[in-house]
C-alpha cells in the first residue's frame, strides 16, 4: 500500500521540478527585454522617483513579482536600462579598433562623432537628464552612470589621446590628462537642451565636432 502512495508523490515531484525549471532561455531573455523596455519608458516619462515596480509591471504586462526575479530593486532596473541603451549600443572607440594608418582624429570622427550626432534622437540624452535631475536625491543613479558610462568613455579617450600625442597629432598632454575636455560639449548640450533652454536647442553633434576642430587644430 505504501508503495502505491509513494509513486504518485514521486510523479508529482517530477512535474514540480519540470515547472520550476521555468521557461526556455529565449523566453527568459524576451521577458527580461520586455521589462527593461517598459522600465525605460517609465523612467523617461515619470522620472526615477515616480516610476514604480508596479507601474513597470503594468506597462510590461507581467506580474510585479516576476520583475523581482530579474531585478532586486528599482536601481537594478535603471542599471539594466543604462546597459541596454548606452553601454551595449555605444559606438566602440577602443584604441584597438583604430585602423593601422588611421589618425586618432579621423577615428573619433568616424565613430564617436557619428554617435553623438544621434544622441538626441535616441534615449541616451534623456537617460542623462534623469541622472542630472534626480542624482542628488538618488546617489545610486550617479554611481551607475559614472561607473558604466562616464569613466569607461573617459578612459578610452585618454588612451586615444596618449596615442595622438605619441604620433604628433597633439602637441601637449592636456587631453590625456583631461579627457573630459573632449566630452564637455555632450554634457553642456544635454543641460542646455533638457533644462536651461528647451525652446532653443543646440546641436550637440555640431558642438562636439567644433571641439574636435579646436583640439586637433595645428
Amino acid at each position: 500500500m505504501q508503495k502505491t502512495v509513494q509513486e504518485p508523490r514521486q510523479a508529482t515531484r517530477r512535474r514540480e521540478v519540470v515547472r520550476r525549471r521555468g521557461a526556455s532561455p529565449e523566453k527568459t531573455a524576451q521577458t527580461r527585454q520586455t521589462i527593461v523596455d517598459a522600465a525605460l519608458a517609465e523612467f523617461l516619462e515619470k522620472g526615477f522617483a515616480d516610476a514604480t515596480i508596479e507601474s513597470v509591471s503594468k506597462r510590461a504586462g507581467v506580474a510585479k513579482g516576476l520583475i523581482y526575479r530579474y531585478f532586486e530593486a528599482k536601481e537594478a532596473l535603471f542599471s539594466a536600462v543604462v546597459q541596454q541603451e548606452i553601454v551595449h549600443a555605444h559606438i566602440d572607440v577602443e584604441e584597438s579598433k583604430r585602423g593601422p594608418s588611421e589618425t586618432v582624429e579621423a577615428f573619433l570622427r568616424r565613430t564617436l562623432l557619428v554617435s553623438i550626432r544621434n544622441i538626441d534622437k535616441k534615449s541616451r540624452a534623456d537617460i542623462a537628464r534623469v541622472v542630472i535631475a534626480e542624482g542628488a536625491r538618488f546617489p545610486a543613479l550617479v554611481e551607475i552612470y559614472r561607473r558604466d558610462v562616464i569613466d569607461p568613455l573617459a578612459q578610452k579617450v585618454k588612451r586615444l589621446a596618449v596615442s595622438a600625442r605619441k604620433s604628433g597629432e597633439l602637441e601637449s598632454d592636456y587631453l590625456a590628462k583631461n579627457p573630459h575636455f573632449l566630452l564637455a560639449p555632450i554634457w553642456a548640450g544635454i543641460v542646455l537642451n533638457k533644462f536651461l533652454d528647451k525652446a532653443n536647442p543646440v546641436d550637440i553633434g555640431e558642438m562636439f565636432e567644433a571641439q574636435l576642430d579646436v583640439i586637433f587644430s595645428r
